[in-house]
């Protein structure tokens, strides 16, 4: 019985369009990180997961932390149905609290900035539990006149990045646009950009 009320949440979240874009999203973020052996992932905003499964394989240990509880229970349902022992849904908001006791190798934010009116605080939070050496890697979109939502931003512009980014006190940062789509951002063609900052 449970399995299906989660199945059902999980369909209205996970999207064939959702899903295409966290495949675009997640094999760039591959790319970030081929070089070197990480041990660790935390994805914050996680959501139900679409973007840190598929880099599950990669890490001895995950954590998905998602503001949304019932976000939470879709990610801990597929993490018990495809037996990743190794990874661990969280509730936490960030924003609002301080309270995560996780540190990571890799930090990523997949289309979560957006959501979140001081990025600037958030980013700080997450740059203390990243382990020494450790990458925070954003993924976002582009800076987009033609969006305008009181509660979304309409894209960064790479200069804000890169100082929210040393504004948290991480070096190296490095940031590109790597894909473009059609209606992606609240239905408007759109581009997203990668970003990463060292510890």
């Amino acid at each position: 019985m449970e399995e299906n009320v989660f199945n059902r949440m999980a369909k209205k979240y996970d999207t064939e369009e959702r899903i295409e874009l966290a495949t675009v999203i997640a094999d760039e973020i591959k790319k970030s990180i081929a070089e070197k052996q990480y041990h660790s992932i935390l994805d914050y905003g996680g959501g139900t997961g679409l973007v840190a499964f598929q880099l599950a394989d990669r890490f001895e240990k995950g954590w998905i932390v998602d503001a949304s509880e019932e976000m939470i229970q879709v990610a801990q349902a597929k993490i018990e149905q495809q037996q990743l022992k190794h990874f661990k849904a969280m509730e936490c908001n960030l924003a609002e609290e301080d309270n995560l006791d996780v540190y990571a190798d890799i930090i990523i934010l997949s289309l979560v900035l957006l959501h979140v009116p001081d990025i600037e605080t958030l980013l700080q939070k997450l740059s203390t539990r990243l382990n020494p050496n450790g990458i925070l890697i954003i993924a976002d979109f582009d800076k987009n006149e033609k969006i305008q939502h009181p509660k979304v931003h309409n894209g960064f512009t790479e200069a804000e990045i890169n100082q929210a980014l040393n504004h948290a006190g991480l070096r190296d940062t490095e940031i590109h646009t790597f894909h473009h789509g059609s209606n992606i951002f609240m239905n408007q063609d759109a581009s997203l950009f990668i970003a990463t900052g060292k510890k």
